[in-house]
């Protein structure tokens, strides 16, 4: 039996090619406003049993070739002793803003205490989940994470965050390994729960420069991601906004890489060259608006991108993720459109 998915992460011929959906278990799922009428999005997150309704909502839909697990870009920070809240987004009443208070940081010895209602919820889906469907564990990048510790709550820049860079490199350095570390132990312990591949969202890589990500960002990155690959997690690496870093991104050493609707994906696959075992895997990209633009728009902008992207080696998703407003039709012509292409060479 295949795996589209992790074949074609692998780079193998497969007989279509793959597709999962960013937030596709979320608010444009009637089951899951249903869901959230009875329960805080705190509540959902907590518990296992309901993470993993939730994750299982999209599967039990639509014919997807991959579950992504439920859970918050800030959910493994608790266990650095920080007090995440939402309203709706995530809010740090304390927000760190000096080098004491980053120093104060200390990551758990035991992996197995970050978040452990995550690798719980895997394990339930696990259970569930159709074996020809692959399971997505998660976690922010250790950027996109401090951003939020950093500023406190959600923002257009995050100014607070890219100007403790410029005051304190030390201190933002510390703060990168340290999240570099919780990141990478959670990741882990999600592959050793049932997750067959995971992905780091670096939802606000594209604040920074080139010169300031080689100088500040890719060492932490290689460093994330080569303990993930020494681990034998597979994994896919998603930068949102930042095309002017997707060569930079490519070069990292993750065997799959996840773009926004920004980057001309087949222009970057020409570029890195085909993915027949040993390259590079490209997930991605059609913009969401197609999909909140109808039925339609969503058929034709996914006949674009696969018109442009070759096969081998591709994983079709969107861009970032799904909007509330998108109706359902829509999300069923995308797929309808990826079903409906020759099988992949």
């Amino acid at each position: 039996m295949q795996n589209r998915f992790m074949s074609a992460l692998r780079g193998e011929v497969t007989d279509r090619r793959p597709l999962w959906i960013m937030r596709q278990a979320g608010r444009y799922l009637p089951e899951y406003r249903a869901l959230r009428k009875e329960h805080t999005f705190e509540e959902l997150c907590a518990s296992p049993e309901l993470s993993a309704a939730v994750t299982m909502m999209p599967m039990e839909r639509f014919d997807l070739d991959a579950a992504i697990i439920f859970a918050d870009l800030m959910t493994p920070v608790s266990a650095l002793g920080l007090n995440v809240r939402f309203d709706p987004g995530p809010v740090l009443d304390k927000p760190l803003r000096s080098a004491a208070d980053i120093r104060a940081l200390k990551v758990p010895a035991d992996a197995t205490s970050i978040a452990p209602e995550v690798p719980a919820t895997l394990r339930l889906v696990k259970k569930q989940l159709d074996p020809k469907a692959n399971l997505i564990g998660f976690a922010g990048s250790p950027w996109s994470i401090a951003a939020y510790l950093v500023q406190g709550k959600g923002g257009k820049d995050f100014i607070a965050m890219r100007a403790l860079l410029r005051e304190d490199p030390v201190a933002f350095g510390h703060l990168m390994a340290v999240l570099t570390e919780l990141v990478t132990g959670y990741l882990i312990q999600q592959h050793k729960a049932g997750a067959d591949v995971v992905q780091v969202f670096d939802s606000w890589a594209g604040l920074l420069s080139l010169p300031d990500w080689e100088l500040h960002m890719r060492s932490h990155l290689e460093n994330l991601i080569g303990e993930l690959n020494r681990a034998g997690v597979p994994n896919i690496y998603f930068a949102n906004a930042a095309p002017h870093l997707a060569e930079a991104h490519a070069s990292l050493p993750s065997q799959g890489l996840a773009l926004c609707w920004r980057t001309d994906l087949g222009a970057l696959r020409k570029k890195l060259g085909p993915h027949e075992g040993n390259g590079k895997a490209l997930q991605g990209n059609l913009d969401p608006a197609c999909l909140l633009a109808g039925p339609e728009a969503a058929r034709r902008g996914t006949e674009d991108l696969l018109s442009r992207v070759p096969a081998r080696g591709h994983m079709v998703n969107l861009g970032h993720g799904i909007t509330p407003e998108v109706p359902m039709e829509s999300v069923q012509a995308m797929i309808d459109a990826v079903h409906g292409e020759a099988p992949a060479n």
